[in-house]
């Protein structure tokens, strides 16, 4: 596999953050898998760039815990921790629940018609089977209403505890394309802060993110190498 990376910048900090990203949406997206030995040359030969900017951008993975060394054996692409999954499900429904109440009070006709805009991308994301897509427009709706009232720093604290949970939702949606029960929930979401409706919304968001707990058992007998 031979992915590319923009060279436009030759100060070495845009290089890394390049290989940085490159390097995080794969492992995300499952196209570098769960528990596969990556080694430095391997990098070097996908990205065509020299090793200063690939060791920066490893360690930035590891503090992220998506890479992970073992001694005298290798560098590996970390396992799902499903008792990390776990965690930010739990901090995630729980902070949700409470902000999509707020929601109903908070969110301008403006911000709702945004949640109205996202979901019909989405919508185009399942005719046209792309899963990476309908990722981030979901990441985009959640996003859209926690800043919208007016909890950025929930949300920034939101991503970095999201890490391996978020790689069990793309596995979920890689692994099955019937994406119409995600569809039907956000529109119900839509509906309550519309209608402003706090406690049918406080409920959907709810049944919405405790989806993954039944998902993961799933996943795991499915790809039980991909877990720890």
């Amino acid at each position: 596999m031979k992915l590319s990376v923009s060279s436009r910048d030759n100060k070495g900090l845009l290089i890394r953050d390049h290989v940085y990203n490159t390097l995080k949406n794969n492992i995300m997206e499952l196209k570098l898998e769960p528990g596969r030995l990556i080694s430095e040359k391997e990098v070097i030969e996908m990205l065509q760039v020299s090793k200063t900017p690939i060791r920066e951008a490893l360690v930035l993975l590891a503090q992220e815990d998506l890479i992970e060394t073992v001694p005298q054996k290798g560098t590996y692409i970390s396992l799902i921790d499903l008792g990390l999954v776990e965690e930010a499900r739990f901090v995630r429904e729980t902070m949700e629940r409470e902000i999509v109440r707020r929601a109903c009070q908070d969110l301008k006709t403006e911000q709702v018609m945004q949640l109205q805009h996202l979901h019909s991308l989405q919508q185009l994301c399942v005719d046209e089977k792309n899963y990476e897509r309908f990722f981030e427009l979901d990441e985009e709706f959640h996003k859209t209403i926690i800043v919208g009232c007016g909890k950025t720093h929930t949300w920034s604290m939101l991503e970095q505890m999201n890490v391996h949970y978020n790689r069990v939702r793309i596995l979920r949606l890689a692994d099955d394309e019937d994406w119409g029960l995600i569809l039907e929930q956000h529109q119900a979401i839509i509906q309550a802060i519309r209608e402003r409706d706090p406690d049918r919304a406080e409920t959907v968001m709810g049944e919405h993110l405790s989806k993954v707990r039944f998902e993961k058992e799933e996943l795991k007998k499915k790809y039980p190498t991909y877990f720890k």
